[in-house]
């Protein structure tokens, strides 16, 4: 029973930030589940070999270049899904950015602008044109990424922790807006993700144990240990969850 409800054939997934860490490892699960996946990302060449893995997989999959910041682009990705596979059913808003690490009076106001621009703003952006579409297809689920750094602050990254802030408060008026229209709004709230936005991190050897002594199993976690619970969120097996965010951290928020 509970496979069944892990099959996506014959819906249409459409993922921000597709082409890279979590976004790449959760469309190639949907892929694998049958959906038809649509790949938004502004790497078009990253982009295209995701969407090219899961075809030679046997699924069908589709890329569009897209800079969530730009409204015209979100809404042409949106209509590229509904245009390319007949509809929407599925959205995972998980196009991030990350500032530059400083603290506050640090911070440019260029780096504030452009990290709102995409980490809050693109969320948005997606949510309003995705929920257009779905409303039009009779419902749907949207999963956005939020992070750990939206439920507490981490130091010296205020507006990434501004940002994702936002995203969880959006994500929870969102899913009272439409609560009784057949669609369905969660967050997930990642820590530490091997991903390359945090190559730098990693690559840092202080700054590497000082983001694992955040992690009380002292490690990262990888794309494929996140892609799991947004499957999940998509899925029938999850019709009265709404209005949530779910930390995947490895225990850093249970203290």
């Amino acid at each position: 029973m509970a496979q069944a409800k892990f099959d996506f054939t014959g819906r249409t997934v459409l993922i921000t930030g597709g082409s890279t860490g979590i976004g790449r490892a959760t469309a190639l699960a949907f892929g694998e589940a049958g959906a038809s996946v649509v790949i938004g990302s502004r790497d078009r060449d990253a982009g295209e070999q995701v969407a090219q893995e899961i075809e030679r997989a046997g699924g069908k999959a589709s890329h569009l270049r897209v800079d969530v910041s730009k409204d015209d682009d979100v809404r042409g990705l949106v209509e590229h899904a509904v245009a390319t596979f007949g509809g929407l059913d599925v959205a995972f808003n998980n196009a991030g950015t990350l500032p530059p690490t400083g603290s506050l009076t640090d911070q440019t106001v260029e780096d504030w602008h452009r990290t709102l621009a995409v980490d809050l703003t693109g969320v948005f952006y997606s949510l309003r044109h995705e929920i257009r579409a779905m409303l039009d297809n009779g419902g749907g689920s949207i999963i956005n990424t939020a992070s750990v750094a939206g439920l507490i602050a981490d130091p010296g990254m205020s507006p990434y922790v501004a940002a994702k802030h936002g995203v969880i408060g959006l994500t929870k008026a969102a899913a009272l807006d439409y609560a009784t229209q057949g669609i369905r709004v969660n967050a997930i709230a990642p820590g530490l993700v091997r991903t390359p936005m945090i190559d730098g991190w990693m690559n840092d050897p202080e700054m590497r144990d000082t983001v694992l002594g955040y992690s009380p199993q002292q490690r990262v976690s990888e794309p494929e240990e996140i892609a799991g619970l947004v499957l999940f969120l998509a899925s029938d097996l999850s019709p009265f969850v709404n209005g949530a965010v779910y930390p995947i951290d490895g225990g850093q928020t249970a203290h």
